[in-house]
């Protein structure tokens, strides 16, 4: 019967686009783990502000299993709304400076319930080319009229909006905040502008910029000085504020809708109590040690310049993300097979993630990365690259 897939995988194999679990991770502390018994630096987390394992995020996480358990029981319009699940609401509102907020399961969950709920039949969204697989499912799922713009191209959006301008009844503008593959950030205040000028709503999924970007830390929107704005901002509790979970940001009446539209919130089971109690933690730190923002991007300084003077091919990087480009997927594989060696863990992405010919080692840094983690990662990289022909 499953002959057919049994087929399909070989053809991954043969195209050295077979995916298999890394790991499995025997003991993690943020930016070191212990894999099949060998200690490697992790320079793939996203876990930038190294929040997961942070005193404070840890100990407010025990402190809620001891006083709400494990798991909050069912989805927020039955039995799982906590009060610590309002709490952190209010505490991401006040955090991206809009009126209101709601939080979702995940970021996937979030993106899908915003977009399906605000565009339907009839409808426009366009999307930037490289956004993420959850905003393309969303749009997907939405049933508008998806049109795709090239990646932060402003004029082509343009030329859009003006050949569609008379052929829907709402547009939606959506765009990765920063690029998850790429590590660029989104020309936000143009997408604004163009918002503004053709009626549009614009969506921001800040996910990779939330923890990274802003004087607070707060994302693109506070990057570019645009707080207070119309802007829909989506985001996750999972990368930088080192938790689970999504969340949208924005208009009171937005968030109201959301909680009687968005069906990834209305059928989910609600986000379990130490998991909120983390993230409120992770805002608080956030918001109280701010050095740890400069650190992080100390980081990414001396390993972005680090790979230049080595000879890699760097793509030019505003965020925590240092896409480092191979091209071929089996030549991607062996320079990240080379590192594990070393004891210096980045795995090899490949299609569909990235587009053929692009292959990849999407290198992130962590503000709990120290010197001679970076210096020792680099020696890696030297001894890797050499080793497969790219240096």
């Amino acid at each position: 019967m499953f002959r057919f897939l049994e087929k399909e995988l070989e053809l991954l194999k043969e195209s050295s686009l077979y995916r298999q679990l890394p790991g499995p991770l025997e003991e993690f502390n943020g930016s070191r783990a212990i894999i099949n018994g060998q200690e490697v630096l992790l320079f793939s987390s996203n876990n930038y502000l190294g929040m997961s394992h942070h005193p404070r995020v840890k100990a407010a996480t025990l402190e809620a299993v001891e006083r709400w358990g494990t798991g909050s029981g069912g989805s927020r319009l039955t039995t799982g709304n906590f009060v610590l699940h309002r709490q952190l609401e209010e505490r991401i509102a006040r955090f991206k400076s809009t009126e209101d907020a709601i939080v979702f399961s995940s970021g996937y969950l979030a993106n899908l319930g915003v977009i399906s709920a605000l565009v339907g039949q009839g409808d426009l969204v366009l999307s930037d080319e490289l956004n993420h697989a959850s905003i393309i499912d969303g749009c997907r799922l939405s049933r508008a009229t998806v049109k795709v713009f090239r990646h932060k191209d402003v004029a082509h959006l343009k030329d859009i909006l003006l050949a569609e301008r008379n052929s829907y009844r709402r547009c939606l503008i959506v765009t990765d905040g920063v690029f998850s593959m790429d590590g660029d950030i989104a020309p936000l205040p143009q997408l604004l502008q163009l918002a503004e000028e053709f009626q549009s709503l614009l969506m921001v999924d800040d996910a990779h910029a939330t923890g990274v970007l802003g004087k607070r830390g707060a994302g693109t929107v506070e990057h570019f000085g645009l707080e207070n704005k119309n802007i829909i901002q989506v985001g996750t509790l999972s990368k930088a504020l080192g938790s689970e979970g999504g969340y949208v940001a924005g208009n009171v009446i937005l968030i109201d809708y959301l909680r009687n539209r968005a069906r990834s919130f209305i059928f989910s089971t609600a986000l379990s109590p130490p998991i909120v109690a983390a993230a409120i933690a992770a805002l608080d730190v956030l918001e109280e040690e701010l050095y740890l923002l400069d650190q992080l991007h100390a980081n990414v300084r001396q390993f972005y310049k680090g790979l230049k003077e080595l000879g890699f091919e760097v793509l030019p990087t505003e965020s925590a993300i240092i896409p480092l480009m191979v091209g071929e997927s089996h030549r991607t594989l062996a320079l990240s097979s080379a590192l594990a060696e070393k004891g210096v863990f980045v795995p090899a992405i490949r299609p569909p993630t990235v587009p053929e010919g692009t292959s990849r080692l999407r290198i992130t840094v962590m503000a709990t990365h120290k010197p001679e983690d970076i210096q020792r990662a680099l020696e890696a990289f030297l001894w890797a690259g050499k080793r497969v022909g790219l240096i």
